[in-house]
């Protein structure tokens, strides 16, 4: 069937073929690499949890114990003196948990029986798979129950009050006015902590932290919200920072169905080590796979740097590499959900039609993920009237080109924190328009010489042009010369270096090992 743009076929292959170029070294130096985050995702795996009187977590105890013993230590993975202690002490993971919390030193205890510790780990890794299967499968069903009952593209809100009870109000209103997802913002500056705070919070900056009990409560209200709406309502959180794959793992224990996760932001917007940024994002990627939840990339924090006109091609670009690695990590199209947004000046003459030609090459080149569709943030100024008239081209796009995730604009965006009736006028805008126009893409075709496909076969070229500048460069060496985001990071710079682990000749992650398998992935230790 001819698409609408006719892009050349031979081209976009191309670019995939120049991902796989670009990533292959950076692969080679992830396999080889571990970091203090993907230990303690690890340990979360297999049930270390709680925290000491002074509010440390239990796999950062852990981990620090092993680390003062000697560093080299942390080469054999973590996890092998964790299970040693179970296997000595005769504990259960509960119990060596409160020992843990309460100053019991795990690397104080010599190595026993190699094997007996795998057979003992083996038992863990099972518990932790089946945990996480279980909740995929309850998705799944729930999903059955409410088949077809959604929006399409799904609905997109967040709460971001700093206390989660107050969250789960607000999430529980946005369900009832017709919202599918739920997106919890986390507390300014968490991606930055190198630990996961324990338990129920209420004071947060801009957002609510991210702690495995708060996933809890909001899973929990957001069931109770949809089945009373007669839609399965999906929780969103962030996995993005110093602590992706625990908060990966904690999302997949706990049954979140998306999490942001990008292979560079950390890198681009954060400042995180590179190496580090790299090391994370793949194991975070595993665990979401076989959760099945759906990662959300954030190519549209590109356009918050640059120039969403001029340097489209970047966002192209950042999605095939985001495609690339998503799929190196056992995430297939359907959990790859792509980011892009309608953030060019609105004083650009025909500013639609290439916002719109955009949108179409993103859709008609990733034709099986679930794209997510972010609203007009940089040109909101606070005049209300001309924020919901650019949101409701937006949403125009969006419903015409076939997003799969919506992020609803907010006419007060510039202005402060959404209202609960500011997200309900949000809601109504986009159900209105995409109701209005439900079959407009099969009606339309586009002139073949026109604005929309010029533009989509000019940035499909400059992305091309682009990618094998990188590809040339090698892509730590062009993030450190700001070829991405017009930002510039130095290699051995940035947040987190220093929590990097070169993999030992006998390095022990059996959840690494299971989750490779299970997702026909080769190489891993």
């Amino acid at each position: 069937m001819r698409t609408k743009l006719d892009l050349p076929a031979d081209r976009v292959r191309h670019a995939r073929t120049l991902a796989g170029r670009i990533a292959q070294p950076v692969q080679s130096f992830i396999d080889g690499h571990s970091s203090v985050t993907v230990e303690r995702a690890t340990l979360r795996l297999t049930g270390a949890d709680g925290a000491n009187a002074d509010g440390v977590p239990v796999p950062n105890l852990v981990v620090d114990q092993i680390k003062a013993a000697d560093p080299l230590f942390l080469e054999d993975g973590v996890l092998l003196r964790y299970v040693n202690a179970l296997v000595r002490n005769g504990d259960t993971v509960e119990a060596l948990n409160a020992k843990i919390a309460a100053g019991f030193n795990v690397a104080s205890l010599p190595l026993g029986d190699r094997a007996t510790i795998e057979k003992k780990a083996a038992e863990l890794v099972q518990a932790g798979m089946a945990r996480i299967k279980a909740n995929r499968q309850r998705r799944g069903v729930k999903q059955e129950q409410f088949k077809g009952q959604n929006n399409s593209p799904l609905l997109y809100l967040i709460v971001a009050t700093g206390n989660i009870y107050e969250d789960v109000k607000q999430a529980q209103a946005a369900v009832v006015q017709g919202a599918d997802v739920i997106a919890v913002i986390r507390t300014t500056a968490q991606s930055l902590l190198d630990y996961v705070p324990f338990g129920a919070t209420t004071e947060g900056f801009g957002g609510t932290y991210a702690t495995q009990e708060n996933f809890r409560i909001m899973r929990a209200a957001l069931d109770e919200a949809g089945d009373k709406a007669g839609r399965y309502i999906l929780l969103t959180n962030y996995a993005s920072g110093l602590c992706m794959p625990e908060i990966a793992a904690m999302g997949a224990l706990e049954r979140l169905d998306m999490m942001l996760n990008d292979s560079m932001y950390g890198i681009l917007f954060r400042d995180i080590n590179m190496y580090r940024t790299f090391v994370d994002q793949k194991f975070s990627r595993m665990i979401n796979a076989y959760a099945g939840i759906i990662i959300n990339t954030g190519e549209d924090n590109y356009l918050t740097t640059s120039d969403a006109f001029e340097k489209a091609y970047t966002v192209l670009a950042s999605q095939f590499l985001n495609e690339e690695f998503g799929f190196r990590a056992g995430l297939p199209a359907k959990l790859l959900g792509l980011g892009h947004a309608f953030e060019m000046d609105p004083t650009i003459k025909n500013g639609f039609l290439y916002e719109f030609a955009q949108a179409q090459m993103a859709r008609e080149i990733f034709p099986e993920h679930p794209l997510k569709y972010m609203p007009p943030t940089k040109f909101m100024t606070g005049d209300v009237f001309k924020g919901l008239a650019m949101n409701t081209l937006f949403n125009f796009v969006s419903k015409a080109t076939g997003q799969g995730i919506h992020l609803l604009g907010m006419l007060t965006e510039a202005v402060h924190t959404p209202f609960m009736m500011d997200r309900y006028l949000a809601v109504d805008n986009a159900r209105y328009v995409m109701n209005n126009i439900q079959d407009f893409a099969d009606d339309i075709e586009f002139r073949q010489d026109g604005i929309m496909v010029t533009r989509a076969h000019q940035v499909l070229k400059e992305t091309i042009d682009f990618m094998e500048a990188v590809d040339k460069t090698g892509l730590f060496e062009a993030i450190a010369a700001g070829m991405f985001a017009e930002v510039k990071r130095p290699k051995d710079g940035g947040k987190g270096l220093e929590g990097l682990i070169k993999k030992g000749p006998h390095y022990f992650n059996p959840f690494e090992k299971q989750l490779a398998a299970e997702l026909g992935l080769g190489g891993a230790q």
